[in-house]
Parts: structure tokens; C-alpha cells; sequence
């Protein structure tokens, strides 16, 4: 038996994926905007991924396993080898990869998976609290 509630759940995921991934490739195309707008949605990107695939698993959970991988993907930036690079200078590559380690995009990332966490609480706050009956 299929459960409605774990598939809408899924659906508002993948959904919200969609929409992050067209506001960060977007977000690369419009100068006026700050380099890591984009970092920020990429990880606010891993963050719904890894929710979408793990739904049961807590907010904390879903948090650090998305902060372990851009984490990882970040500092793999510091190894150099022709193969590597060469998927690195790919379309694909390079937004998945990246090309060179940065300070700064561990702190976008962090900032993503805040923002995420955040907003994960205040919705789940929201439906808690209408789903109990309480009214402003």
C-alpha cells in the first residue's frame, strides 16, 4: 500500500528541487548577483535531495550528511590529476565538482543548509500546529 501523505511529501521535494536548481543555474546568468547566491541554492539543492531520498530521517540527519558532502566535494578541489580535471572542465563536471577550493563556499554551503534547516522547522512547526486544531 501506497501512503499519500510520503508521496506528496516527495512530490513538494521534487518539485522544490526543480525550482532551486532553475533559480541557481538563473542566478549564474544575471551579474548584478553575488557569485554565492548560486553556492547557497546548490546546497540548498543537496539539502532537499537528500530529504527527497530519506524522508524519515531527521532534520539533523538530513543537515549533516548534506553539509558531509559539499563538505567533501569542496576539499576534493584541492587534488589536482589530469582525470579529474578533465571532468572538472565538463558542463556537468564542473557544476558538480567544481574546478578550485574556496573558504567561502564552505560558508555559502553552510549558509544553504541553515536557511534549509530553518525553513524545514518553521513549516513543520506550522503543520503541527494546524494539525492539532490551534488558530491564530
Amino acid at each position: 500500500m501506497i501512503d499519500r501523505t510520503i508521496l506528496r511529501a516527495r512530490l513538494k521535494y521534487a518539485l522544490l528541487i526543480i525550482f532551486v536548481v532553475i533559480l541557481g543555474l538563473t542566478s549564474r546568468k544575471i551579474p548584478l548577483l553575488p557569485l554565492f547566491l548560486g553556492d547557497i541554492l546548490w546546497a540548498c539543492m543537496m539539502f532537499l535531495l537528500i530529504k527527497l531520498m530519506f524522508i524519515y530521517k531527521s532534520l539533523v540527519w538530513v543537515s549533516i550528511i548534506s553539509l558531509l558532502i559539499y563538505f567533501s566535494v569542496e576539499i576534493s578541489q584541492l587534488y589536482h590529476s589530469p582525470w579529474i580535471d578533465n571532468i572538472r572542465n565538463t558542463g556537468l563536471g564542473a557544476l558538480v565538482l567544481g574546478h578550485g577550493f574556496l573558504w567561502t563556499d564552505l560558508l555559502a554551503y553552510t549558509a544553504g543548509i541553515v536557511i534549509c534547516s530553518a525553513f524545514e522547522m518553521v513549516c513543520s512547526k506550522q503543520k503541527q500546529s494546524t494539525s492539532v486544531g490551534y488558530k491564530n
